[in-house]
């Protein structure tokens, strides 16, 4: 999976596998804290173009990585989100705490 991390200036870029779900999430969470640990990366950037199946384990990535950066002042940011992750992250009012681009 560490293909799917990349540090770019201050950002850390996650490109999301197809399916996140429990076992997902727990090893997405691991590496991204460790590239957020190690770098100077203060934002990230979730890319959901592969994406078709989220539950709420994937929720809590994208807060547990918004808590991690917002001490510090950086932003989480969501691209290239497909109708049915929108609308998950709608129904779990993820937008008070992340933004959406695309």
């Amino acid at each position: 999976m560490a293909q799917d991390f990349a540090i770019i200036e201050n950002y850390l870029m996650i490109k999301m596998p197809e399916e996140v779900g429990h076992y997902e999430a727990a090893d997405i969470s691991r590496t991204a804290d460790h590239f957020l640990m190690n770098s100077k990366a203060k934002n990230v950037v979730f890319d959901f173009e592969d994406t078709v199946l989220m539950d709420s384990s994937g929720i809590g990535v994208i807060i547990g990585r918004y808590r991690k950066v917002d001490c510090f002042g950086g932003k989480v940011f969501l691209i290239h989100c497909n109708k049915q992750i929108k609308r998950v992250i709608h129904m779990a009012g993820l937008l008070r705490y992340v933004e959406m681009m695309n």
